[in-house]
């Protein structure tokens, strides 16, 4: 049977990534149920995760990279007194304790100095270079590898349960910026707690203005494959902006708009009265200039 539809137009797929899965591989597999070679996606799962992974087909990679910048939210598993090499289960163990005397309010204590506005070291074993290599890689060569702390904005780092032993566990829901590393959370709090800690288990459940409820697993997109309009991933996506037809007009023709006062800092996604999306803009001195036309 064959995966590849006559056209499907561009605009976004909204996956629930299955676990033991690359972000590559979600990739190559829609690419073959797009039929087309032109697929993106707005920042990576780790193969253990599961969740939501925001993926652009035609014209509607050009989004990405605004998608991309979006704050995430998560629900995690972490094991409380216990180290691996790549702060996750994937990695050898590294280190031991006893984790039976921890209690629920040295958690929450523990917490506190990990959310808001921090300085946070990434994980060793990540796809951020080094002198021109990845991280991970350095670090499956045998090298002792210490990444640079780099700021991040941690709004919600809360426990949902708690499951005392030995080998302590975990559940947390997570809102972060861009660029947090969740397995780096569960690090610093074992850290902090002086037992160690590690990620057991990652579900991504929203990437800004999308989240499960609009996400489709590869099984289900296999079966019937149809995208969210390019129109309804950019109001999904951005902040919206409805132009009247004189300006659609400028628009089409790639002009600024030197009247168009924009509160927002980031590019908006401007609109035809007819509703048809036309291109991003974002501010410039005095009014607005395109950043992608998409007409």
């Amino acid at each position: 049977m064959s995966e590849r539809p006559a056209d499907v137009g561009s605009g976004l797929v909204i996956v629930d990534k299955p676990s033991g899965w690359t972000s590559h591989d979600v990739v190559a597999r829609v690419r073959r149920l797009a039929g087309t070679r032109k697929v993106g996606h707005a920042g990576t799962l780790d193969p253990m995760a599961t969740g939501v992974l925001v993926l652009g087909v035609n014209r509607a990679t050009r989004l990405l990279g605004h998608v991309a910048g979006a704050d995430k939210e998560y629900l995690a598993t972490i094991a409380l007194g216990a180290t691996t090499v790549t702060d996750d289960a994937e990695g050898e163990t590294t280190g031991e304790q006893d984790a039976s005397a921890v209690t629920i309010d040295q958690i929450r204590e523990a917490m506190h100095p990990l959310t808001g506005a921090i300085e946070q070291v990434p994980s060793a074993v990540s796809a951020i270079k080094v002198d021109g290599r990845r991280s991970y890689a350095r670090v499956r060569a045998g090298e002792e590898v210490r990444l640079k702390a780099r700021p991040v904005v941690v709004e919600v780092f809360e426990p949902q349960d708690f499951r005392p032993g030995i080998r302590a566990e975990l559940d947390v829901r997570v809102v972060c910026s861009s660029g947090t590393y969740v397995r780096a959370l569960a690090r610093d709090l074992g850290e902090a707690l002086g037992i160690g800690g590690h990620l057991t288990r990652l579900r991504r459940t929203r990437v800004g203005g999308f989240d499960l409820t609009v996400a489709r697993t590869l099984d289900e997109l296999a079966a019937s494959f149809d995208l969210l309009p390019l129109a309804e991933a950019a109001r999904r996506a951005l902040p919206a902006v409805e132009l009247s037809e004189e300006d659609a007009r400028a628009v089409r023709n790639g002009r600024a708009l030197p009247h168009l006062s924009l509160s927002d800092a980031g590019p908006v996604a401007v609109f035809a009265p007819t509703g048809e999306f036309l291109a991003l803009y974002e501010s410039v001195g005095v009014g607005a200039r395109p950043v992608a036309v998409f007409v």
